[in-house]
């Protein structure tokens, strides 16, 4: 692990400039660059699942080779994101769509100065001064005027929502020079006419991305990782996905300022009870019930046990909380292999690109946990490699746990010996 480097290009920043991917910047979205590597080696006629389908990523890649592929994601906006992003658009379309922009915006200098609806954001105004809120909240005014609220068409108008998440984003004091999302001291005041100029620039760019034919279209569906999915008789030859990482970051942190404006949440309760569906996020309710959470399956990786008691003897203030944070994270993994077995073509080969972390000191090696999981559930040729040093810890890395699931709609539970027949897992933990 010495020798591995950073690889920039194998994170969300490559993403920025490339049409589509780079419609609105969020961290956890893994890089296009790792993506088309894993699928060089992807026949033409594979049916390719992501399971954690987040910004679409592996979908639209998929959709730009002709492959046909399925996503889940069991956060609604980001299934209207990844289905904006996967499907075509006729230039017939994006004229109308630019026809009905200049018309918004015409008509948003009459609503300039009024009371219109702002999110529910706590403290807003960190977000953005108050002259800037009031004139994107005009602009969004005139925009529900003309297409509707987001959501509600699947077609062409989407893009201009899209385009307008990125202005509030653009418009705002975050500042993106941290993994995550940090606030700049002071929010900038934009006036009406900037607004407008630069929503213009914003939606040529999104403009230019949708005009570019994918060669498959892709759908993306609202669903759970945990439980069994697919769409019709569905069964997948591929799974590449990057699910959350371990490492007690919100899901929808980043996601919660465009998921308020277009009014997929209201509240933070919403929002903790969205992050209590996800797989390793944790926010307000989210976080209390941690505490009470009894895991119900006693078929659990053993070596899960051994972390998650490492843990608790550092005797941290929240090492409790910690320890039960990891057995969840690590349950809901293993219940989405589980599950997703029923999927799966004979022969499907399983690409997952994880992260580790470490909590007080305790290595939490999630490649390690994840092959014996996939071992314990029947699946074969399970192996993890290293693909990058990431940015923040010396210890921190990133994985690319692959395996292969050999039997054909046959799914009992095996007997499972960590010292036969998976010893390199016991000397990783």
């Amino acid at each position: 692990n010495e020798k591995v480097t950073r690889r920039a290009d194998y994170t969300f920043r490559y993403n920025g400039r490339l049409g589509r991917h780079g419609w609105l910047r969020l961290t956890p979205a893994y890089s296009v660059k790792l993506v088309e590597k894993i699928m060089d080696d992807v026949p033409e006629d594979s049916f390719i699942l992501d399971p954690f389908s987040g910004t679409a990523t592996t979908g639209l890649v998929a959709a730009e080779r002709g492959l046909s592929a399925h996503g889940f994601d069991v956060n609604p906006f980001l299934v209207w994101l990844g289905n904006a992003k996967c499907r075509n658009y006729s230039k017939t379309e994006l004229a109308r769509l630019q026809s009905a922009i200049d018309e918004a915006l015409a008509a948003c200098k009459t609503l300039v100065g009024q009371d219109h609806w702002v999110p529910n954001i706590h403290d807003i105004t960190r977000w953005w001064h108050p002259r800037t809120l009031s004139n994107l909240a005009a602009l969004r005014r005139a925009l529900v005027a003309q297409f509707g609220e987001p959501a509600t068409g699947a077609d062409a108008s989407d893009l201009a929502w899209i385009a307008f998440c990125r202005l509030i984003i653009e418009t705002s004091a975050a500042a993106f020079n941290h993994v995550s999302m940090s606030f700049r001291d002071e929010a900038a005041a934009y006036g009406m006419e900037q607004v407008e100029s630069l929503y213009g620039e914003i939606v040529a760019a999104v403009a230019r991305g949708a005009g570019v034919e994918l060669r498959r279209t892709v759908s993306i569906h609202f669903a759970d990782s945990r439980e069994p999915a697919r769409v019709g008789d569905a069964r997948y030859s591929h799974v590449v996905t990057s699910p959350p990482y371990p490492n007690r970051v919100s899901y929808i942190r980043e996601l919660r300022p465009y998921m308020y404006w277009t009014k997929f949440l209201d509240t933070a309760r919403e929002a903790g009870e969205m992050d209590w569906r996800a797989i390793g996020g944790t926010w307000g309710v989210a976080t209390s019930r941690l505490h009470g959470w009894v895991s119900d399956d006693p078929a659990l990786p053993a070596s899960l046990g051994r972390v998650v008691s490492r843990i608790l003897d550092t005797k941290e203030k929240n090492s409790s909380l910690m320890a039960n944070y990891v057995r969840k994270y690590f349950h809901d993994v293993h219940l989405h292999l589980r599950c997703l077995r029923k999927s799966l073509k004979k022969g499907a080969v399983l690409s997952y690109i994880v992260g580790n972390s470490s909590f007080y000191g305790v290595q939490v090696r999630t490649d390690a946990l994840l092959m014996e999981s996939l071992r314990m559930l029947g699946f074969a040729n399970v192996a993890s490699t290293v693909i990058r040093k990431r940015n923040s810890k010396k210890e921190l890395f990133e994985y690319c746990v692959r395996a292969t699931w050999k039997a054909d709609g046959k799914y009992e539970s095996q007997c499972f010996d960590a010292r036969r027949d998976a010893p390199e897992t016991l000397a990783l933990l």
